[in-house]
């Protein structure tokens, strides 16, 4: 018998009265046992940990056994990983994987439940099973997106966006509950069903901002998954509303009640060799690939256009490829081949044609002309795409609130402030000759501009993957203070929060120092976009730059109770009143002097480390004759450098956050900003080319996506 024929071999009649049977009041709490005797249909309950252990196991257990108990199904429970055979497998409608933990599958297991679910089986994913198999591609599609962190236990309210699922069907529209709410990796949304979502503003800690899906369903295969954030807390057990959603999750995984779980709102796949016009590409044959074609023989500068695609609202691209090739970039452009550049997104090499792989990018920029994609890379072939596809919805990656980019609101243009403000430092005459080596490919914008350059700012500080920003802060009442709250809107808007650096404005002592900390905290402490860090109590942040300039900064503990206040120095002789230290100093991440000792002091004494890692350092025409060492960007390199010296034990002393010099300091040259690859011709500037194997226009975002590179290296 079949796997799939054993899944159809129950009647109707039986399901209508696990229905009825499940909502009525739970029976007795016992450990569930297998029952034999004819059944709905028959589940495994998966609980085993190779990390942390959830004490919510056993009740747990204990609810989906009375559920199965009186809804008609039978419940086995098993820590034992040698029941994934196919078939011990092939027992069972659905596996509930239920808060493990870690590695808990070998190679042959795993093949076993990829072969299982694709065949027609079902999966529940409660809770930390988002915490389990990281290195497991399959896993990882199966359950939709990894944790990546969480704040403290607290009440929040959800969002129930599909209320027709049956793990649904029974909530209101919203639903306020006390639970562990997890940030996920990367947002599932344009690849799942969200069924509920939590609006971040009911609690604290959240960092994926706006849309933060929960719990959501999707096909694998010819089977079904379904995943909930909730169900760390053992009281969630007892709650009828949770047992009703983990009841209707149940019967869909295991085939017994039907449900939508097409993604929301995604977009038609492609077929990529569909093209309507194209230089240098052609059909290829393959087996494996979707048709038995790909588009392929795709070299160096090649492209493809597609005339019945619109780029109208694209948010984001996804793409089916191989590669035994090269590998390289496809780059999304609108209207022609060198047409608006919307994003670019990486192939690897994956080591055969038959070999595929999914790659995707959100688009920043917006056009509405038909796609084109365009092809860069090495010499020889590059790369095959099977099938792309092109959505409305952002698939943002989550945000690491970690992760902390210094940012200066100091920029203005006659067209917003009347004047220029701070791009012709270094004697230049903008807007063609600014004070800064690289030219931003806004070109010097103002920093009041809000709809325009701010908001710009924030969907690429998205894309970095870094949770938050330093904003510049030079006294009340000053240029940047005026601008704060325009650029908290505009962060709230990305789910993006807002720290502060109190910068050395002329008379500072560490009495005014408190004053402002008290004028930032009451003038913006309300904004939901004020930073709050969940992991020390949900107080704010303040980096006080040249802090060893004052000698007696005593004054501080009138507000290191509430704010956390982070001296510029390793010296950790020169802390004292102070909640920790930074550095700031994008030179010296290259050798990251004191970083292990600065770091190893703060986590013996409960105190934050946050070393500043840059991409490089450049200040020639902002400050001629300036005789600061210069730190070349060596395409990329010195910021991978710095970055694994801030990551290393060994080195960087164990980061609680990790600062970034700078989002958009462009007088220093240390700036992930995107820089214009075609600037003016005169004065002369540098571009980012080459910048980790990218070229041209390709290269712009270069640095924002390494970022996000490291701050998902950072969670892990």
């Amino acid at each position: 018998m079949s796997i799939l024929t054993g899944r159809l071999r129950r009647g109707a009649a039986v399901l209508a009265a696990a229905v009825a049977c499940a909502l009525a009041a739970p029976a007795t709490s016992t450990r569930a046992e297998p029952r034999h005797a004819a059944a709905a249909f028959d589940v495994l309950v998966f609980s085993r940990t190779a990390g942390f252990r959830h004490d919510a196991i056993p009740a747990g257990v204990d609810a989906l056994g009375e559920l199965g108990g009186q809804g008609g199904f039978t419940v086995t429970a098993t820590e034992d990983a040698a029941a994934f055979t196919p078939s011990g497998l092939s027992q069972y409608e659905a596996v509930v994987f239920l808060n493990t933990t870690g590695d808990v599958l070998d190679d042959a297991q795993q093949a076993a439940f990829e072969t299982y679910v694709d065949s027609g089986g079902g999966f529940v994913g409660v809770h930390s099973a988002a915490d389990t198999e990281y290195d497991w591609p399959y896993y990882g599609r199966l359950v939709g997106a990894h944790f990546a962190r969480h704040p403290a236990v607290q009440q929040a309210t959800l969002t129930n966006e599909d209320r027709t699922h049956p793990a649904t069907a029974h909530l209101g529209a919203t639903w306020t509950r006390t639970d562990e709410w997890y940030d996920y990796r990367a947002n599932p949304r344009a690849g799942v069903r969200v069924l509920q979502s939590l609006e971040e503003s009911t609690y604290s800690g959240g960092g994926m901002g706006d849309d933060h899906p929960i719990t959501w369903c999707h096909g694998q295969g010819e089977g079904r998954s379904f995943y909930t954030g909730l169900g760390h807390t053992a009281q969630s057990y007892g709650d009828p509303a949770f047992r009703s959603l983990l009841l209707g999750a149940v019967r869909y995984a295991a085939g017994q009640a039907p449900a939508d779980c097409s993604p929301s709102g995604a977009a038609e796949s492609v077929e990529a060799e569909s093209y309507t016009a194209g230089s240098g590409v052609q059909a290829a044959a393959h087996a494996a690939a979707s048709g038995g074609q790909t588009l392929g023989h795709i070299d160096d500068g090649d492209w493809a256009g597609y005339s019945g695609v619109s780029t109208e609202g694209a948010r984001t691209f996804s793409a089916k490829v191989s590669s035994a090739g090269a590998g390289g970039t496809v780059e999304v452009r609108s209207g022609s081949a060198t047409g608006t550049l919307l994003g670019s997104v990486r192939v690897p090499v994956t080591g055969g044609w038959e070999n595929f792989t999914s790659v995707s990018t959100t688009l920043a920029a917006s056009a509405s002309g038909p796609l084109f994609l365009r092809f860069t890379g090495g010499g020889g072939a590059l790369f095959d795409i099977d099938t792309f596809s092109l959505s409305t919805r952002p698939a943002a990656e989550a945000l690491n609130p970690d992760v902390h980019l210094f940012y200066y609101p100091w920029y203005g243009s006659p067209a917003t402030n009347g004047s220029w403000r701070h791009w012709q430092q270094g004697g230049q005459t903008p807007p063609n000759a600014v004070g800064a080596d690289f030219y931003p490919a806004l070109g010097p914008y103002d920093s009041g501009d809000f709809t325009g350059a701010v908001a710009r700012h924030m969907e690429w500080i998205a894309r970095s993957g870094a949770g938050v920003i330093v904003y510049s802060w030079w006294g009340r009442d000053s240029y940047e203070d005026r601008l704060a709250r325009g650029v908290l809107d505009a962060a709230r808007e990305k789910g993006i929060k807002v720290a502060w650096h109190l910068e050395p404005y002329a008379g500072r002592t560490a009495a005014s120092t408190v004053a402002d900390v008290r004028y930032i905290n009451d003038t913006y402490g309300g904004h939901p976009a004020f930073y709050r860090s969940a992991d020390h109590g949900g107080k704010n942040a303040f980096y006080v730059f040249q802090s060893l300039d004052i000698a007696d900064w005593s004054p501080l503990d009138q507000v290191t109770d509430t704010s956390s206040v982070l001296a510029q120095t390793t010296d950790t002789t020169r802390i004292a009143h102070f909640s920790g230290m930074y550095t700031y100093d994008g030179i010296a991440g290259a050798t990251a002097p004191g970083w292990k000792q600065a770091g190893d002091h703060a986590r013996a004494h409960g105190l934050i480390w946050a070393p500043s890692v840059a991409p490089g350092y450049l200040d020639d025409r902002a400050v001629p004759g300036n005789t600061t060492p210069t730190v070349e960007r060596d395409g990329g390199a010195a910021y991978d450098r710095q970055w694994n010296n801030a990551l290393d034990p060994a080195v960087g002393g164990s980061p609680t956050w990790v600062s970034v010099t700078s989002f958009n300091e462009w007088h220093e040259g240390s700036q992930i900003e995107p820089a214009d690859a075609t600037p003016p011709d005169t004065p002369g500037y540098r571009t980012y080319d080459g910048a980790y194997g990218l070229r041209g226009a390709a290269a712009e975002t270069a640095y924002l996506d390494r970022t996000a590179h490291w701050a998902a290296r950072f969670n892990q």
